[in-house]
């Protein structure tokens, strides 16, 4: 629908009373909850904040978890690095993750670019220190410049000459959605697909109303995977959100009043997209027992890749938006997790705020079970878990046999 925010005459007509007094008392409280109604919404949790049980014996060492024979730890695909925002011109950032340590800068005139954090020279790292010099980055140690575009050294300043096979190696990048991205592959191959641009953002329709960041200690592929576990929908995330993330108390009966109703299906794409997936989302709530219009959601939820999933929320009465979720790993097991809303200008900043701060509750009550739990090679499934057997077979995919062997040396600098 194209008017979004459609006024009080129209949820009046599609509302009773009783909603509505429901609705004011909501977005009242929505007022008092979220301070700075006009700012973006952040919420940045720290490693170890959510998902972790308390200790029962605090004096005692904790014993780890056993995490079960993995996949490989880096599937190929395209990983979020950073907003573009976060390089302005002329600066370099420092990055770890993938198992790597990188530098990413951008040129004066705009162009971003990453590269192997290390110096082939005598090993300096180019992000501590490091300054940009043209299209190049400059090393701190000895001054050597080597290009954004291709990693080539181009000037010593004590050296009457540049070897040819002075370089650093380069990443292929691309900046989507205000976010700055990476190509990883463990066989060197480039990009195979390119990641798609929701125009919405890009024609500034919808603007961007708030984010999250979570650091989720599990393999990568039990996050996506959670989209084809439609059965843990109604046990983990039918309790109302108002319960909190705290496993504990979720089934509260101080919040036995409201419950959510989901219904939903995962399917891989066909090609040339396979490398995609989708998940069809219902959601319903009821209060006191009778469903509330107003909570009524539809959500597609495509996933792009390994590490990209764009979520469009679609509402009768309150418009459209989408959040982006990127999933980076940083080590084997652990992943940084962000979501980033995107909605309506003409929608009030408190609706995508309050759906982003929902989604946050719900997102961390996967992350307690993510962040205990083992991964199965081999999981007793039943017949209604056919859809999680499918997803492991349309992620593997992701990887290739080198995924499974360790990387080769890097040659140094002989000459």
């Amino acid at each position: 629908m194209g008017s979004g925010w459609c006024g009080a005459e129209l949820l009046a007509a599609g509302l009773g009373s009783g909603a509505l007094l429901f609705l004011l008392l909501l977005l009242l409280l929505l007022l008092v909850v979220l301070p700075g109604c006009c700012r973006p919404l952040e919420l940045r949790r720290g490693r170890g904040e959510v998902g972790s049980l308390p200790a029962a014996a605090p004096r005692l060492p904790r014993r780890p978890r056993r995490p079960g024979a993995r996949p490989p730890p880096y599937p190929n695909g395209w990983y979020r690095v950073l907003d573009s925002a976060q390089l302005p011109p002329g600066t370099v950032r420092s990055l770890s993750l993938l198992g790597e340590q990188l530098a990413a800068f951008r040129t004066q005139d705009g162009q971003a670019h990453v590269v192997d954090a290390y110096c082939p020279h005598l090993g300096a790292n180019l992000a501590a220190g490091g300054r940009v010099v043209s299209d190049c980055i400059e090393c701190p140690f000895h001054g050597w410049q080597f290009r954004g575009e291709d990693g080539k050294c181009t000037s010593i300043p004590y050296a009457e000459k540049v070897p040819d096979f002075a370089k650093v190696r380069t990443w292929p990048c691309c900046e989507v959605n205000g976010m700055l991205l990476l190509w990883y592959h463990c066989d060197g191959t480039g990009p195979t697909w390119a990641v798609p641009e929701q125009p919405q953002i890009a024609a500034k329709e919808w603007v961007f109303r708030g984010q999250t960041e979570h650091f989720v200690d599990a393999h990568i592929q039990e996050i996506p995977e959670n989209a084809a576990d439609t059965a843990h929908l109604a046990f983990l995330h039918g309790p109302s959100f108002l319960g909190g993330s705290d496993l504990r108390y979720t089934k509260s009966k101080v919040w036995d009043f409201m419950k959510h109703v989901w219904k939903a299906e995962w399917q891989p794409e066909p090609e040339p997209n396979q490398h995609c997936s989708r998940m069809l989302l219902q959601h319903t709530a009821t209060v006191f027992g009778k469903r509330f219009p107003l909570l009524d959601l539809s959500v597609s939820a495509r996933q792009v890749g390994p590490g990209l999933v764009f979520l469009i929320f679609e509402h009768a009465f309150l418009g459209h938006g989408v959040i982006l979720q990127t999933v980076t790993p940083l080590e084997p097991l652990l992943q940084n997790v962000v979501h980033k809303i995107y909605y309506q200008k003409n929608v009030p900043a408190i609706v995508p705020k309050f759906i982003l701060r929902a989604e946050c509750v719900q997102f961390e009550r996967d992350i307690t079970i993510w962040n205990n739990k083992q991964y199965l090679l081999k999981p007793l499934l039943v017949r209604e878990d056919a859809s999680i057997q499918k997803h492991r077979r349309w992620f593997a995919q992701f990887y290739s046999k080198k995924s499974m062997r360790p990387s080769a040396p890097k040659e140094g600098l002989d000459w």
